[in-house]
């Protein structure tokens, strides 16, 4: 009879991601994560299998929790400007112990191909709604972009600014989406 699964894998995950906030990249190694959560590499291995499958459960678990938080703001049966603006306004309210976490691990996932694709393939699905072929898609594609470049410019250290700042800029990324009637053009 197997031996129950005793691990939390949530718990280990958070451990990652606090070693990698602390001791940067390079330290996500899994006897470190390993003795950040306090068990041992053999139960990490039978939890995870491998670094690259704690990696790509990191992933996937920043992925989830992100795309449930841009439905917290999005109507049912949106449009894909109601989603832009559901996923700038989650970009917006991340806190800044969360998006330390994501911005220090990222620069660790990236650097492998598999891990890079699973990146790819998820802003590929928010972009893939007839980009440039329409204005409201261009208008789409640009919040967007604004969004992670502003996630990204503060992860990194690149700004600094007041939440109250920062929430402005969000509110402000959100207009560049005009309402659909006001993109048409007028008929005089």
């Amino acid at each position: 009879m197997a031996r129950p699964r005793t691990i939390n894998r949530e718990r280990v995950m958070e451990c990652a991601e606090q070693l990698v906030q602390r001791d940067g990249a390079i330290a996500l190694t899994l006897d470190a994560v390993a003795r950040e959560a306090g068990i041992t590499k053999g139960g990490l291995q039978y939890c995870f299998g491998s670094k690259d499958d704690l990696i790509t459960a990191l992933i996937d678990r920043w992925i989830t929790a992100f795309d449930s938080e841009v439905q917290k703001h999005t109507p049912p049966d949106a449009s894909p400007a109601d989603k832009a603006r559901g996923y700038v306004q989650a970009c917006g309210q991340l806190d800044d112990a969360t998006r330390t976490r994501i911005a220090g691990t990222l620069i660790t996932l990236l650097q492998s191909p598999d891990h890079l694709k699973k990146i790819r393939d998820w802003y590929a699905s928010w972009l893939t709604n007839d980009v440039c072929h329409s204005d409201e898609a261009r208008q789409i594609r640009t919040m967007i972009f604004a969004a992670e470049g502003a996630f990204f410019l503060r992860s990194f250290g690149f700004i600094t600014m007041p939440d109250a700042e920062w929430h402005a800029a969000f509110a402000d990324i959100q207009k560049l989406m005009l309402p659909k009637e006001a993109a048409r053009p007028s008929k005089t």
